[in-house]
């Protein structure tokens, strides 16, 4: 039975799915297909139930040519239930966790729902019928979540019960704004982190994925952006100490 060495889990709109294809292109690396929908096996209660041999046989036949095995589940960020999961089967599984400047993630996630037809509402208005909305979801938009701009940027609420369960060193943090300043550094640290030859030269092949086109119309005010950027001060103070001094929380309301 082969099972992943890896998971790439959360946070939504922060470059996940850029670094699913990159790692696609390694040819030591079998990535869990299809992309879309990802496996979710250790989010959904009715997949889970079926077992860890129909999580192997289903995500990662053993084709004998691949040195390492991963997936992504962008969503598995979001749950404790799926630390715990995760751990319960893949004690030694390595994690990586791309985050993003929540203020701009929050923003990018509502673009995001506009874009597909899923918010009627205006920026400010939305962050204020978020928690409502948040309770009142219909299941077939469970773990979608549309609406979730500002809770999905609470990183350090959602990353402590896989620090509580699984050893730092098998916890790679990264930040989505490293992508953009250095692709290919990025990608290298990764290549190392899961134990596969490093390519750098991979990170400069694929443009944006998963890119969202802007109005102009759809700004966020500075007014919002101050707002935010003062509720999310205590929270990534909190993510600082978590992370240690190796990780640049992004900048202060102060």
């Amino acid at each position: 039975m082969r099972l992943p060495d890896f998971i790439i889990g959360g946070a939504p709109r922060s470059g996940t799915s850029w670094l699913y294809q990159v790692l696609d292109m390694h040819p030591e690396i079998h990535m869990a297909k299809p992309i879309k929908p990802e496996p979710k096996f250790f989010l959904i209660d009715k997949l889970y139930e079926k077992g860890i041999e129909y999580y192997a046989k289903t995500w990662f036949p053993d084709s004998g040519i691949h040195k390492i095995y991963g997936e992504k589940t962008t969503n598995y960020l979001e749950a404790a239930t799926v630390a715990k999961r995760i751990y319960k089967h893949l004690p030694n599984i390595k994690l990586i966790f791309i985050l993003r400047d929540p203020v701009e993630r929050a923003f990018s996630n509502y673009l995001w729902s506009t874009n597909n037809k899923m918010e009627k509402e205006d920026f400010e208005t939305a962050l204020l019928l978020e928690d409502k909305r948040e309770k009142e979801l219909p299941e077939n938009l469970r773990y979608s979540r549309p609406h979730a701009y500002f809770s999905r940027g609470l990183y350090v609420d959602l990353l402590e019960p896989y620090f509580c369960l699984f050893p730092r060193k098998q916890i790679l943090c990264l930040k989505f704004e490293d992508i953009e300043e250095s692709a290919d550094i990025f990608i290298e640290r990764v290549h190392r982190f899961i134990g596969v030859t490093p390519r750098r030269e991979d990170g400069n092949t694929l443009g944006k994925v998963n890119d969202v086109s802007r109005e102009d119309s759809l700004t966020m005010s500075t007014r919002v952006r101050d707002k935010l950027r003062k509720l999310y001060d205590e929270p990534n103070r909190r993510l600082a100490l978590l992370l240690g001094p190796g990780f640049k929380v992004w900048e202060s309301h102060e």
